[in-house]
């Protein structure tokens, strides 16, 4: 018996955090157009990219059934919580589904997040991994279209079983298990944790902290399994210089119990 009372049919933004890679981002957006659930909009959350990754946006929007949105910053290096805190403060929707720009999506992505949605909580999701080697077919093809559990080049293939009836036996997770590459959560419940720790900069432990600040506040975290299934393109690892200095906010709100971090998304509305 779920303790969790519906809210059925929540009006999903679709929010992708991109860095210069348009390839990819390509894939993704038409992975997302494939929907067999559309959002009410898609909102691409750009940390500085260059004139190339505009120009993919424009184009993809002008043959989108629904609105494309390009919400860009100047690069100033990796400030992923701020352009994402950006792209939410901008949201038209009530439930934010949150990937990033390297993911091709799982026909029904949206649909299995709409269906797990419940109030009170936020969601995460797993990922199958791509070789390098499908990787680079991929984005030399521009076409993912047909990118299958079973396809070569394919890893973690567990993580790709879709069982709708397993989905919601599955409930409470630890905040430090969280992928910011596939997560749900309802807008109101973000902005009263005042969005991402804009604080953090370079790559690191930003979507751990966030979600220790929407456990403090009462929203539980839900793992969805058997469902909203996403592909990770390769890609070497990002530079983890940053990693201790956000390690240490991350464990100061740990310690601390911090419901609201101080440098957030507050600052993006009434602009």
């Amino acid at each position: 018996m779920c303790i969790f009372e519906m809210k059925p049919n929540p009006r999903i933004s679709l929010m992708v955090a991109t860095y210069n890679w348009p390839g990819a981002l390509e894939l993704t957006l038409q992975s997302a157009l494939r929907q067999s659930l559309l959002p009410v909009e898609i909102l691409v959350a750009d940390d500085g990219s260059t004139d190339e990754t505009r120009e993919l946006v424009q184009r993809m929007a002008a043959q989108s059934p629904v609105p494309i949105r390009h919400i860009w910053h100047p690069d100033e290096g990796f400030r992923l919580a701020a352009i994402r805190n950006r792209a939410i403060a901008a949201a038209v929707g009530d439930y934010i589904v949150q990937i990033d720009g390297d993911i091709v999506l799982h026909r029904h992505f949206l649909r299995d997040h709409a269906a797990f949605a419940r109030p009170g909580s936020f969601v995460s999701g797993s990922r199958l991994m791509l070789t390098p080697q499908r990787t680079s077919q991929l984005l030399a093809e521009h076409d993912a279209s047909r990118l299958s559990l079973w396809s070569p080049g394919v890893r973690h293939r567990l993580n790709g079983l879709r069982l709708g009836w397993l989905m919601p036996l599955l409930s409470g997770y630890k905040a430090d298990r969280t992928r910011g590459c596939n997560m749900a959560f309802w807008r109101e419940d973000i902005v009263r944790a005042n969005g991402y720790n804009e604080s953090f900069r370079g790559w690191g432990a930003e979507d751990f902290e966030l979600a220790l600040r929407l456990c403090n506040n009462g929203v539980q975290h839900r793992r969805v399994k058997f469902g909203a299934i996403v592909f990770h393109l390769y890609h070497p690892e990002r530079s983890r210089d940053a990693v201790e200095a956000n390690v240490a906010l991350l464990e100061r709100t740990r310690a601390e119990g911090h419901r609201r971090c101080e440098d957030g998304i507050d600052k993006y509305f009434g602009r």
